[in-house]
């Protein structure tokens, strides 16, 4: 079984031994109830881990005698999914099985027929998200979380990526069908419930982006995202 993954600061992950303090240290201590001598993983978010051995535990702090280190680059391609705004929680469903399939980014997209509206509360809620789910997948990168984007910003994005794909039901074109480049960055929209407008769509066309289905069913804003991410993944990543 594979070593548990606990967050720490940069800081605090350079030196010997690796100290995890704080919420983190009390879920290590308090509510995984981790035992001296037992392996864990310790990384930063950003590719740096070290691997080790608990030394010491107190009531919310751990304390890791490093074995060894190492740095996991980001993966390339770099898949970016733009999110719409859903209410009822699910775009935060979508945000954490997106994060566990190895999204490398999501990106708020507030389009025209969303009910819910970015906030504060909805960017820390997307940014715990993605770090509670990357560290139960044991994920040495914490996906980025960025909003809100207007469809204006979100055509600016499309522009910049080697290769746009916006989600369509109608749409002729199966995302399977697509070759997915090497490197780069791969930007997949997902729109809201009701479905991207016609002029957004158009908008987003002709910024560049291929239109495409996933599959003769209508799948949810929730799931959608994390169906394209594993059609994109099995092309690169799985193989």
């Amino acid at each position: 079984m594979t070593a548990p993954l606990f967050y720490v600061s940069a800081d605090a992950l350079a030196v010997d031994p690796v100290v995890i303090a704080g919420d983190e240290g009390h879920h290590a201590a308090v509510v995984r109830r981790l035992r001296v001598g037992e392996a864990v993983i310790v990384g930063d978010g950003a590719g740096n881990l070290v691997h080790g051995d608990v030394a010491e535990i107190q009531r919310a702090r751990v304390v890791v005698a490093v074995q060894r280190r190492e740095t996991r680059p980001r993966h390339d391609p770099c898949f970016v999914v733009a999110q719409a705004l859903a209410k009822g929680g699910r775009d935060e469903d979508a945000v954490e099985a997106m994060t566990e399939l190895g999204v490398d980014e999501v990106v708020g997209w507030q389009a025209a027929r969303c009910v819910a509206r970015w906030t504060d509360r909805t960017a820390a809620r997307w940014a715990a998200t993605t770090r509670a789910a990357a560290k139960q997948s044991r994920r040495p990168w914490v996906p980025a979380v960025a909003g809100p984007m207007t469809t204006a910003e979100l055509a600016q994005r499309i522009r910049a990526a080697t290769l746009a794909i916006a989600l369509h039901e109608d749409a002729e074109r199966p995302l399977a069908s697509i070759t997915v480049p090497a490197h780069g960055e791969v930007l997949a929209i997902v729109g809201p419930e009701g479905g991207i407008a016609d002029d957004e769509l158009a908008e987003l066309r002709a910024a560049g982006a291929i239109v495409c289905r996933l599959g003769p069913e209508v799948l949810r804003t929730s799931t959608a995202g994390v169906a394209a991410l594993s059609v994109l993944s099995a092309a690169t990543r799985w193989r």
